[in-house]
């Protein structure tokens, strides 16, 4: 992912995840949109899967969410993403997701509709 990431002129800081999801911290680029960089991601990131890997029957979920980090909360955020297997032993990332949405008053909650 990171090699992709470099391929469309934005700069991996971490990537991490567990079985179920994965965290980036990137620097955009400002000539793409959030949405187009993401898109161009999950379809070379698909790819690559599909044939290098062999995983045939793999594919991201339709949405993403994406949130802008202060320079003062980057170590923090690194901190995070480089621990994912710690923080999902105490509570699933669809706990955490909804708590953290619910907190910063994101009120289009991804599993409303389960």
């Amino acid at each position: 992912m990171g090699g992709i990431i470099r391929e469309i002129k934005c700069k991996p800081i971490i990537i991490g995840g567990v079985e179920d999801h994965v965290h980036l911290l990137i620097e955009i680029s400002t000539n793409d949109s959030v949405a187009k960089i993401l898109s161009t991601l999950k379809a070379n990131s698909s790819r690559w899967i599909h044939d290098d890997i062999g995983m045939k029957y793999f594919e991201w979920q339709r949405g993403y969410g994406a949130f802008s980090v202060s320079q003062s909360m980057r170590a923090t955020v690194e901190r995070y993403i480089a621990r994912q297997e710690e923080h999902h032993k105490k509570r699933t990332f669809r706990e955490e997701i909804t708590e953290f949405l619910k907190a910063n008053g994101i009120r289009n909650q991804p599993f409303e509709d389960d």
